[in-house]
């Protein structure tokens, strides 16, 4: 791991070349209560973008993971957490990258499509659909059960979900808490459609909390939607069929055209 520092954050990232030397650019931008390497590096992203002459980056968003850790809401909202997306960029010297995000870092990597479109050169939106511009549902319940002394006292399904994952990541509780108040901020129909870079939007066929692809690629000039056949939100990021259509996508859509 190395480290950045942006805004009073030091953020951890991993930056790794392909074996065949210097390979396009691919940031990567990882879920709420999630880490790099769970959504990244555990499920062979890495590997995949490697063996297929890319170069992959990730990191850690802040408050999550090995990057430093804030209380205050005011921390979190997508604009802020998508300046480090791109000030990560800059860092290392990167005009412009294929930007790929899950969950909550869909959500980053759209305002930072519409912050830097000049940085962003293809889109990859994973486990969000149309939920990017109506909601996904309620998650009030998941911050009292990050707070929560006794797991067991949550009820709540999509709370106590979050809470064991939290539990199981060792992630700061406090910090996911602060995290969750303002990270769900939603994009109008109107910035969504001047998303003008070419867009995958892939979510899976059990997911319960992205929404529609469909329906947010329609609302875009220039988005396909992708089904993840049988994945929820939790196992969606690391499937088979998924890599292979994001490399697909990379294929039709080259960084520099």
């Amino acid at each position: 791991m190395q480290f950045f520092s942006h805004d009073g954050f030091d953020l951890a990232f991993l930056d790794r070349q392909p074996a065949s030397g210097q390979g396009d650019p691919v940031l990567m931008i990882h879920g709420f209560a999630s880490t790099h390497y769970v959504n990244w590096v555990s499920p062979g992203w890495f590997k995949a973008l490697n063996d297929a002459g890319y170069r992959a980056i990730a990191f850690d968003n802040r408050g999550h993971g090995a990057s430093s850790k804030s209380y205050q809401e005011a921390d979190y909202t997508p604009a802020k957490m998508a300046s480090d997306g791109a000030a990560l960029l800059n860092h290392l010297g990167i005009e412009r990258a294929h930007v790929m995000g899950y969950s909550m870092g869909a959500r980053i990597s759209a305002f930072l499509a519409l912050s830097d479109p000049d940085k962003v050169a293809t889109l990859v939106f994973g486990g969000l659909g149309i939920g990017m511009v109506d909601g996904v549902g309620d998650w009030d319940p998941i911050a009292a059960a990050l707070l929560a002394d006794d797991p067991d006292t949550t009820s709540h399904p999509r709370g106590r979900s979050f809470r064991a994952f939290a539990d199981q990541t060792r992630s700061d509780r406090r910090a996911l808490a602060a995290c969750i108040a303002n990270s769900r901020e939603l994009l109008a129909e109107a910035d969504i459609a001047r998303i003008a870079q070419p867009t995958l939007i892939a979510v899976g066929t059990k997911d319960d909390i992205g929404g529609s692809p469909d329906e947010l690629a329609a609302l875009m000039p220039n988005a396909k939607a992708f089904h993840i056949e049988g994945r929820d939100h939790m196992l969606a990021v690391g499937d088979k069929t998924f890599k292979q259509r994001v490399l697909e996508f990379y294929a039709e859509n080259p960084l520099w055209v």
